[in-house]
């Protein structure tokens, strides 16, 4: 069993551990890396956390593996350490919705990870094998005030030709309102009639997102968004990996997705996850 789950990798956000549920055996014949997209590569190898397939394992390459989850020792050597806290039912993933950006693959999953999470994991690859992982986790909480949760929502992936210029907006999102704070041009990054808000404390509309940032400001709490890492996304998605502060000051990692439609944002998913401090990292990569 402890050689099935040194070997059933997978990428849970938290810490990135195997599944080790005893189910279906390994795999004789893994699929060929140049068939399968990196999109289906990296479905394969969170949902090995449900079928114990051993073979989506390959799509990881041996001799390069840079861990960003702090919480595991970099290369598939951390994954040794974790093998002994896991449940003997194992875990269990479900993609909802995943896209990709040249070499990147953003998949945003339901887990049952020692309770019920969601998370966003980020991987890169080289030559059709993954080189590298980012994620953030959170706990599973109630719907919002308009009922949504933190995972529903449309998962289908369009607009193809519009990635770059939703990137862009989205930056421009970012630098002018969550950064600079200029609220005045929210709504020519936001739909005012149509905005979906999957936050559990937020309620949709400019409304809700406006009532939000109040109570923030007369609670003196924060939400500051220092240094965007990442801009990925294709068609009507987008995802900002970024790093700031956020409640009382706290370190925090902020993983935003959106979705857009004609050219405005309608749509928004996030995780907020806490970076510890430095002596309790379990490799030097960094959170991004």
């Amino acid at each position: 069993m402890k050689h099935l789950c040194t070997t059933l990798l997978t990428a849970a956000a938290m810490s990135l551990v195997t599944a080790c549920a005893p189910t279906s055996p390994a795999t004789e014949e893994t699929a060929d890396i140049t068939t399968v997209s990196n999109t289906e590569k990296v479905v394969a190898l969170l949902e090995s956390f449900n079928t114990g397939d051993t073979a989506p394992v390959a799509y990881i390459n041996p001799n390069k593996y840079i861990q960003h989850n702090l919480a595991v020792g970099d290369g598939l050597e951390g994954f040794a350490e974790v093998v002994q806290n896991v449940p003997p039912q194992g875990f269990r993933a479900k993609v909802h919705r995943v896209f990709a950006d040249g070499d990147f693959v953003v998949a945003h999953t339901e887990y049952d990870f020692f309770g019920p999470k969601v998370g966003f994991d980020v991987f890169r690859f080289e030559d059709g094998l993954i080189v590298e992982h980012w994620d953030n986790l959170a706990e599973i909480t109630p719907p919002n005030p308009s009922g949504r949760t933190q995972l529903d929502g449309p998962t289908e992936v369009v607009d193809l030709d519009k990635t770059e210029a939703n990137k862009a907006l989205v930056s421009s999102f970012i630098a002018d309102v969550l950064q600079g704070g200029q609220t005045d041009k929210l709504t020519s990054y936001i739909n005012p009639e149509k905005y979906l808000q999957h936050n559990s404390g937020i309620a949709d509309g400019l409304d809700g997102l406006g009532a939000a940032l109040q109570f923030f400001a007369e609670q003196g709490l924060v939400m500051e968004y220092e240094t965007v890492h990442k801009v990925l996304g294709q068609g009507n998605f987008v995802l900002s990996m970024s790093e700031g502060r956020f409640g009382k000051g706290d370190h925090v990692a902020f993983f935003d997705l959106f979705r857009l439609e004609d050219g405005l944002i309608v749509e928004h998913w996030d995780v907020i996850q806490e970076i510890p401090p430095r002596s309790e990292w379990k490799n030097d990569n960094g959170k991004f």
